[in-house]
This record gives structure tokens, C-alpha cells and sequence, in this order.
């Protein structure tokens, strides 16, 4: 699987070449499972599109798709809303952790920012950069930042761009709100 052709039009977004380049690295240490596996194994918060085959990247599509439209209101610098893409791109990238597990991680935000910084000696990403796109990760599940099987207790979001990536997971998980996909996968922009 080419994982930068899957993430093509999220990464055309990306103005900056040094992020884009970063990001690039990223997608391909995604673990293969992303690509196939469901946004949600029972259905329960993830609206039908983010379901079945392919439903994980889907979500993560609608995820920034809804940033991109967003940006539209909310006036972030260019460097921020790269950073905001590059965020979004990467929120559930191990979900079911670095080797996929049987069941959502549900401290899959720290494991990400882990992740992260594993390889951020291959990113040209500045000590400042890294750290919002960790944070705005970390925080990426909002209030829903306990479980009842997990000691983990997550970041809430504080700063305005971490709210904005908690927003735009959170939108995409409605199921009140429809996104249309052609048959690669790429949000339809209608």
C-alpha cells in the first residue's frame, strides 16, 4: 500500500514544505491495521461512513476535511493550520497501538505523542512545532478524557489549537453529519 498516495489530498493542504515532508515520514511508520480497521468496532460513536474496511482513515479524513472548512471561520496563521492538518492526520494513527492490539487503546493519544517523538530526530519540525502538534494530539479526546478501564487519565485541551483538533475529532464522529467519499478513499469536496 502507498500510504502518501492515501494521504494526498490531507498532505496538499499542507503549505509548508518542511511540515509536508515531516508529515510524509510519519504516514509511513502508520501501522498497516489503520488502513483497514473500523473508526469504531461497535458502531456506537462513529457515524456509518467511519465503519467497516477503511472506516479509521475515513474518520481521519473527515477529521481534517472539517479544519479545512473551519479555517474558513477561525483565522489561524498558515504554520498553525499546517500544524492543525499534520495533527489530525497523525490523532489516531495507533489506535489499536504500535502493533495492533485487539481493542482501541484507550491511552492511544500518548502512545501517538510517543510515537512522535521516537522519530522526530528524521523531522525538520522545531521544538516549538512538535509540541503543539503533541499536545493537540494528547488532548485530541476532550472531556471524554477518562474510561472505566483505564487508570490513564488524558490532557484536557486548553489551548485554543487543541480545542480546535478535539472539534474537529469530535465533528467527525457525529453521526449527524454525512461526508461523502469517492472510491479512494478522499472526502469529496462538493
Amino acid at each position: 500500500m502507498d500510504k502518501i498516495k492515501a494521504f494526498e489530498q490531507e498532505l496538499n493542504y499542507i503549505k509548508d514544505e518542511n511540515i509536508r515532508k515531516s508529515l510524509e515520514i510519519m504516514i509511513n511508520y502508520i501501522p498497516d491495521y489503520f488502513f483497514h480497521i473500523a473508526a469504531s468496532s461497535t458502531g456506537k460513536y462513529h457515524p456509518q461512513y467511519a465503519l467497516g474496511d477503511g472506516g479509521l482513515i475515513r474518520h481521519t479524513k473527515a477529521a481534517v476535511r472539517m479544519a479545512i472548512e473551519l479555517f474558513g471561520i477561525y483565522k489561524f496563521k498558515p504554520e498553525i493550520k499546517d500544524l492543525i492538518v499534520f495533527s489530525l492526520v497523525l490523532h489516531d494513527g495507533v489506535k489499536k497501538g504500535i502493533i495492533e492490539e485487539k481493542y482501541t487503546r484507550f491511552d492511544h493519544p500518548l502512545i501517538a505523542v510517543d510515537f512522535i517523538k521516537e522519530h522526530s530526530k528524521e523531522l525538520t519540525l522545531n521544538k516549538e512545532q512538535l509540541e503543539l502538534v503533541c499536545d493537540c494530539i494528547s488532548s485530541h479526546m476532550g472531556k471524554f478524557n477518562t474510561s472505566d478501564y483505564s487508570n490513564v487519565i488524558l490532557p484536557l485541551p486548553k489551548s485554543v489549537e487543541q480545542k480546535f483538533v478535539h472539534m474537529c475529532d469530535y465533528l467527525a464522529s457525529r453521526k449527524v453529519i454525512d461526508v461523502h467519499f469517492d472510491k479512494y478513499n478522499n472526502v469529496i469536496e462538493e
